[in-house]
């Protein structure tokens, strides 16, 4: 957004700042219109949820706020004499409907106290507002929308619109993992992975693993191992963060709520069916043993007897 549409960004400078519907007052007003559009209160969670450790995130209405805060010193020595130090912010206002504005506003100093001796500070505010654009633009789903309509006003391919998007967001920090993840296909007689609240234990859940679970669980969504392709079943699996797992595995079966990761089946194991895949959000732990290779099994139940929360259950296989 840092160059993005550059010519038609409207500024001013004055004490108070009025643009149509936005009576919003400071310094200095932003105001980029972009030809996409954002409706959907998902997509408009995703970007949320997809920034929310790179800025402060909020929502109201029909409107998303990002939040850049910054540390300013008087000088580099806290324990010398006269230091002073100070935290500034910017605020970029995304505003959804048939098209998006995105808005920001920088303040008078005075806002944050009276911190004069602060050097450039309507110049980094207004640098900061711009790497928010920028991120905004290039990570989350705004990105796709914007390649799909840069493609179709100057008439270019997908790849080069993505490029040009690369070219008009120089300031964006790249988010990992920013835009919603595409929805799973969900097997038939599976239960869907929704979005709800979920109560989350604060630790791992007591054993031994209810060896009845297939019948006291609903089946959800299964995981594909990522180094063999091999399909793990699931088995009372809820949201997508971890909190709650559930039991995994058809034959070699493992309730990670009651796993608390000692390693212990790894080591037993005479065939390597398990290996170590992060977990981050379970209480239990944070990470647990996958049974990545589970067709090798010899059912030696060497796992479940050295398991010390009892969370393995070994099922023979019916030929």
């Amino acid at each position: 957004m840092s160059l993005l549409l550059k010519d038609r960004v409207y500024t001013m400078e004055s004490p108070t700042t009025k643009r149509g519907v936005y009576p919003l007052h400071g310094f200095k007003l932003g105001l980029y219109r972009l030809p996409i559009k954002l409706e959907d209160p998902l997509e408009m969670k995703s970007i949320v949820e997809g920034l929310k450790k790179t800025f402060t995130m909020d929502t109201f209405a029909d409107r998303v706020f990002a939040t850049h805060t910054w540390t300013e010193e008087n000088m580099p020595d806290p324990s010398s004499r006269g230091y002073q130090k100070t935290n500034l912010s910017i605020t970029v206002e995304i505003v959804s409907g048939e098209v998006v504005d995105i808005i920001y506003q920088i303040f008078p100093i005075e806002k944050f106290g009276d911190p004069q001796w602060v050097k450039d500070y309507r110049k980094k505010a207004d640098y900061y507002a711009k790497m928010i654009i920028d991120t905004i633009l290039r990570n989350t789903i705004l990105a796709d929308k914007m390649v799909e309509s840069l493609a179709r006003l100057e008439k270019i391919e997908p790849d080069a619109a993505l490029k040009r998007l690369e070219d008009l967001t120089p300031l964006a920090k790249i988010v990992p993992n920013a835009k919603p993840k595409p929805k799973p296909e969900i097997p038939a007689g599976t239960q869907e992975l929704v979005s709800e609240v979920i109560e989350v234990p604060d630790g791992a859940k007591p054993g031994p693993i209810d060896v009845e679970y297939k019948s006291h669980m609903p089946s959800s969504i299964p995981y594909t191992v990522a180094s063999n392709k091999n399909v793990v079943k699931t088995w009372g699996r809820k949201g997508e963060d971890n909190g709650i797992m559930g039991v995994w595995g058809e034959f070699v079966s493992v309730d990670y709520d009651i796993c608390v990761a000692d390693g212990a089946c790894i080591d037993a194991c005479p065939v390597q069916v398990y290996e170590w895949f992060d977990t981050p959000g379970n209480p239990a732990s944070d990470k647990k043993p996958l049974m990545a290779r589970e067709p090798d099994c010899i059912f030696c139940l060497a796992c479940e007897g050295v398991c010390p929360p009892q969370a393995i259950k070994i099922f023979q296989r019916k030929s």
